[in-house]
C-alpha cells in the first residue's frame, strides 16, 4: 500500500500584474496558518505603495508580507536577496509546521527560489559601463540574445546590460544558460498556480486611472523631493518613470497615464512570456477561487478554518 504524499506546504501564486494575486493570497491566508512572501520587485520599496498597489497598512499588519518595504528606494534588492529571504521563511515555517504562500509576478524572483541562480559570470564594473553608454542597448540585447530581449522592457537597463555583460563574457545568451540551468531539480517542492484572466487589459486600464486618484502623482512628487533620483531603479519603472516625466519634464499629465496604461499592458505580457517559462504551473482564473482553495488545499491539507 502507497503512503499518502505530504503537501508540499509551500504555494506559489503567480501571474501578470493586476490580475489580483494578493487577493487569492489573501483568501487562502484567511482559511490556512501560512507566512506570505511578495514576489513583487516593486514592493520592496518603503515610500513606493500605491504605484505598486500595496495592500493598505491594516491589511499588512493582519496579514504581514516578507518581502515588503525592506529597502529605501537608492538601495538594491536582488533576486539574490529575495531567495535568501524567503529561504529563511520556509525554514521558519517547516519548524513550526506552518505553510508558506509566495505571492507575487517578478519572474526573476520566482526564478532564483524555484530553480536557483544560473552560474553565470560575476560582473565586470568597467564592461558593463561600456556596455550601458550604448546607444541602444535593448538592440544590441535583442541582436544577441533576442530570447532575453523580448522578455524585457528597454527601459529594464539593469538587467538588459547584464544580458550584454554575459554574452561578452562567455559568448553564450543569458537566455540559453537559464534555459540549461532550468533543467535542474527543483529547489523546494510546491504547488504553481498560475492566476490569469481574459479582461486583463482593462483591469490595468481602469487600476492606473484608479491609482490616480488615490495619489499616485502625489506619490512620486514626494518621492523626487525626498531626494530619490529619476535614475533609481524603482523610478524608472512604468508609471513612476512617467509620472517623473510630466513633473520634471512638462510631459502632459493625460500623456504620462496612457504610457502607464500601455506600458503595464506590455509588462503582463512579458510576465506570461517569462513565468510560462518556469513550468508546473496550473493555469486559473483569479476569479475562480474555488480553483485557489482547491490548490491550497494541495499545498497545506485541510484548511484550519472556514471564511
Amino acid at each position: 500500500m502507497t503512503a499518502a504524499r505530504e503537501p508540499p506546504g509551500l504555494l506559489i501564486l503567480a501571474g501578470p500584474t493586476a490580475a489580483g494575486k494578493t487577493d487569492a493570497a489573501l483568501a487562502v491566508a484567511r482559511r490556512w496558518d501560512v507566512s506570505l512572501v511578495s514576489a513583487d520587485a516593486m514592493q520592496v520599496y518603503r515610500g513606493m505603495d500605491i504605484g505598486t498597489a500595496k495592500e493598505p497598512p491594516e491589511v499588512l499588519q493582519r496579514f504581514p508580507h516578507a518581502c515588503v518595504d525592506v529597502r529605501d528606494p537608492t538601495h538594491e534588492f536582488t533576486a539574490a536577496d529575495f531567495a535568501a529571504e524567503t529561504d529563511s521563511v520556509i525554514a521558519e515555517a517547516q519548524a513550526t509546521g506552518r505553510g508558506v504562500v509566495v505571492v507575487g509576478g517578478t519572474g526573476f524572483y520566482l526564478r532564483a527560489l524555484l530553480v536557483g541562480l544560473a552560474p553565470a559570470p560575476s560582473g565586470d564594473e568597467a564592461m558593463r559601463a561600456e556596455l550601458a553608454a550604448l546607444p541602444d542597448p535593448h538592440a544590441a540585447l535583442a541582436a544577441v540574445d533576442p530570447e532575453l530581449a523580448a522578455k524585457l522592457h528597454p527601459n529594464d537597463r539593469v538587467r538588459v546590460v547584464r544580458g550584454l555583460e554575459v554574452h561578452a563574457l562567455t559568448g553564450r545568451p543569458l537566455s540559453a544558460i537559464w534555459a540549461e540551468h532550468a533543467l535542474s531539480e527543483p529547489r523546494y517542492p510546491s504547488v504553481r498556480v498560475w492566476l490569469d484572466r481574459d479582461d486583463l487589459d482593462e483591469r490595468i486600464d481602469r487600476r492606473v486611472l484608479l491609482m490616480m486618484e488615490r495619489g499616485y502623482l502625489d506619490e512620486v512628487r514626494r518621492l523626487l523631493d525626498a531626494g530619490v533620483p529619476r535614475t533609481a531603479k524603482p523610478m524608472r519603472s512604468l508609471g513612476y518613470r512617467h509620472l517623473a516625466d510630466h513633473l520634471l519634464d512638462e510631459l502632459a499629465l493625460d500623456e504620462a497615464v496612457r504610457r502607464t496604461q500601455r506600458d503595464s499592458r506590455r509588462f503582463a505580457r512579458k510576465q506570461r512570456t517569462f513565468l510560462r517559462g518556469l513550468g508546473g504551473f496550473q493555469q486559473v482564473d483569479a476569479r475562480d477561487r474555488e480553483a485557489v482553495i482547491a490548490a491550497a488545499r494541495e499545498a497545506f491539507g485541510p484548511a484550519a478554518r472556514e471564511e
